[in-house]
């Protein structure tokens, strides 16, 4: 698709000085398994020909482009589109890159998938894939993330994957992530660690782009068949990063398009009050990769918090971290309260309930619309807020 998608990252899996895999010695061979197989695959014809097969006929892609009429006129400005990865089969952008991970794990011989989830999307998406290709499923999450999106983990038992809460910590995204690897090292032998974003060793980071790239790809075509040219400017929410990749990756090559990460602010900008890593992080590694991290007066790993447990990451994708150093993507960020006025707004005009994840990327385009008269904000509405309603009515009311 591009020279930069082509020759990034490198063949030891650096973007730039960020990314790269430092492994325990135990799961050397199987990375190096899982890198053979999809430098193999990704050339190989009747993967990419089951792999279409599935997103169109299973998945119900291409999704489409909504142009937001109502939420443009309250904002005033710059006309607001949405890619609707809401409407993708289970809800969000992850089935792109777990339908993948179930086809690359079944060309494998694998008979188990294992992953993290963090807002549940990603752990249903990967259960919905091991339902699909006949594969068992062990999901690992953190408690407090059970109890905020408790229909997705009632999702993932009915797709029939093994939930294990994780009482560690913060008991959050980052402790899943430990657990998950914790129980893949010892399975590796006949299990595929589905990771969940464009995070851990490589090939993830890459590979979880290129199966994301589908959506940038789409909503490249689509908005010129809707308007005739390029939006203007590009964003997305980033915690781990994969839904931003995949948007990205249409327009990284287009320079009169700005593309825009954002992170979520939290409470305050105080360290364990945000997840906004490239915000407020240094270069560090975390989970076998080196990328900005947020760290404590320790040095480890710090606290983290957003109402959106899908950014609940105090790492990030390594190539939003290079990036980020090219000048290419500007991140912002955008706090809790903007982030749910910004939920209540879209449900009420125009009928869409979004997770509190693409929340954050939809109150950037409101914020910065009235800067941006004339032009065009096109956010990757990155998933639907079903999983949400409970957490959100129950803790702030209706938003009256």
């Amino acid at each position: 698709m591009s020279d930069y998608l082509k020759s990034t990252p490198n063949r030891e899996g650096f973007f730039g000085n960020y990314g790269g895999a430092m492994l325990p010695p135990p799961l050397e061979p199987h990375f190096a398994e899982i890198r053979a197989a999809y430098d193999k695959l990704s050339k190989s014809a009747d993967f990419l020909h089951e792999l279409r097969y599935i997103r169109k006929h299973f998945q119900g892609r291409p999704t489409p482009i909504s142009y937001l009429k109502n939420l443009s006129e309250l904002a005033g400005g710059a006309q607001i589109y949405a890619k609707r990865e809401d409407l993708n089969h289970t809800g969000a952008h992850k089935l792109n890159h777990c339908m993948a991970e179930g086809l690359l794990a079944k060309f494998m011989g694998k008979t188990k998938l294992i992953a993290e989830t963090g807002a549940g999307q990603h752990g249903v998406a990967l259960a919905t894939a091991a339902a699909y290709f006949g594969l068992e499923c062990e999901i690992h999450m953190g408690e407090v993330d059970m109890a905020k999106e408790a229909p997705n983990v009632t999702r993932m038992k009915l797709l029939g994957a093994t939930v294990v809460p994780v009482g560690e910590g913060a008991k959050t995204l980052k402790e899943a992530v430990d657990s998950a690897f914790g129980s893949y090292i010892g399975q590796a032998d006949h299990a595929l660690f589905g990771i969940g974003s464009v995070v851990g060793p490589h090939p993830f980071p890459m590979m979880v782009r290129d199966f994301q790239k589908v959506v940038g790809m789409e909503s490249r075509e689509q908005f010129l068949e809707m308007t005739g040219e390029l939006p203007d400017i590009v964003a997305a929410c980033v915690g781990g990063g994969s839904n931003a990749m995949g948007l990205f990756s249409g327009f990284i090559n287009d320079e009169d398009v700005a593309l825009y990460g954002v992170e979520p602010m939290g409470t305050s900008s105080k360290l364990g009050d945000h997840a906004a890593t490239l915000t407020y992080g240094v270069d560090g590694a975390i989970h076998g990769f080196a990328t900005k991290v947020l760290l404590d007066e320790n040095g480890e790993p710090a606290p983290v918090n957003t109402l959106a447990s899908g950014l609940d990451y105090p790492g990030v994708g390594p190539e939003h971290a290079h990036l980020q150093s090219t000048g290419r993507v500007t991140y912002t960020s955008a706090d809790d309260k903007e982030s749910l006025k910004a939920f209540y707004e879209l449900s009420r005009r125009e009928g869409i309930i979004p997770a509190l994840e693409s929340a954050h990327a939809l109150a950037f385009a409101m914020r910065e619309a009235k800067n941006h008269v004339g032009k065009s904000i096109l956010i990757n509405l990155s998933g639907r807020g079903d999983k949400d309603i409970d957490f959100v009515t129950e803790t702030y009311g209706f938003g009256e």
